[in-house]
């Protein structure tokens, strides 16, 4: 266990070292300048060199990359160009609600998803399994933005039981947690969706192995052979898509927030590409392909825990 531990380390740091190095590349390629676009277009020449020298941006990229690297290493993420504040406030603000709001999606998501599973393997091919399969169907074609709008129809709009945008911040608990319980299940219904057909399909496989045929030869029923055996095989397919879900939720909540009006971290990095803001959009992009890289790792972790096959080396 502790050579995999080690082994997952080192992938984890040279992972996080790639990412950084990739980030800051792609973004530093953009077209635009951010002296131009905070001056405005009819700025004097002389002026916008002036501010490019305060913001740095004529120093050398590989020093630049490098002042940043040493920063992110340290919790320094530099000035925003807009804000003129610290980014590592500007995150640490937006990830308050993002983090939570990806949290509670990934309860939901998953609360919907293994009961609807464990139904529709254990009534493979009768009206509760078409039922399941159809509504998740319904769940991956239709996009989360749409289910957005008729959330906020139905619930807030016509029965005027939840709010339809906006966060009043977590000075009120119960105020904070009403206002993201629409946003976070528009993103857990697509999520759940795919989740549910996932464990539908790796129940279904492990029901068909010896050693279910075994327990079952020897009296188990088919549920608790489903639930006692069949259900814990069937998990690592699942942590792999939890881990994914929870990536996706945090870093692909962007159109949710602007469609709910949320200040969380996707609608910072959406206004920071617009306004040019490159340490922001750096800095942000980086938090999130950390959370990325992070989960993976932990999921690599539950891998192990639930299989202890893969601890062994190759």
């Amino acid at each position: 266990m502790a050579r995999f531990l080690l082994l997952r380390t080192l992938s984890l740091a040279a992972s996080l070292l790639a990412a950084s190095l990739v980030i800051f590349a792609a973004i530093e390629v953009v077209p635009g300048d951010p002296a131009s676009y905070m001056l405005g277009m009819n700025a004097a020449p002389d002026t916008v060199a002036a501010l490019r020298d305060q913001l740095g941006l004529n120093e050398p990229l590989v020093w630049r990359y490098l002042h940043w690297l040493a920063g992110l290493l340290q919790g320094d993420f530099g000035i925003s160009y807009t804000y003129k504040t610290p980014v590592a406030g500007l995150i640490a603000e937006r990830l308050a609600l993002s983090a939570p709001l990806a949290g509670l999606a990934l309860l939901l998501s998953t609360a919907l998803a293994l009961p609807a599973g464990l139904i529709a393997a254990a009534r493979r091919g009768k009206s509760a399994d078409l039922a399941v399969t159809g509504f998740t169907q319904i769940g991956i074609a239709v996009p989360n933005f749409w289910f957005a709008m008729m959330l906020v129809a139905l619930f807030a709009l016509r029965w005027q039981l939840l709010p339809a945008g906006g966060f009043p911040g977590w000075a009120h608990p119960g105020a904070a947690l009403r206002a993201l319980v629409l946003p976070a299940l528009a993103l857990a219904l697509p999520q759940a969706a795919i989740l549910a057909r996932i464990l539908r399909s790796a129940l279904i496989e492990a029901m068909a192995q010896d050693y279910i045929r075994t327990a079952r030869a020897k009296g188990l029923s088919r549920r608790a052979a489903l639930t006692r055996h069949a259900l814990r095989n069937a998990l690592i397919p699942v942590l792999t898509v939890l881990g994914l879900q929870f990536s996706f939720l945090l870093a692909g909540a962007i159109i949710i927030e602007n469609v709910f009006y949320l200040p969380g971290l996707g609608r910072l990095i959406f206004q920071a590409i617009t306004q040019r803001d490159l340490i922001v959009v750096e800095s942000a992009v980086m938090v999130l392909v950390v959370a990325v890289i992070v989960v993976s790792f932990v999921t690599d972790l539950a891998y192990a825990l639930v299989d202890p096959r893969l601890r062994r080396p190759a």
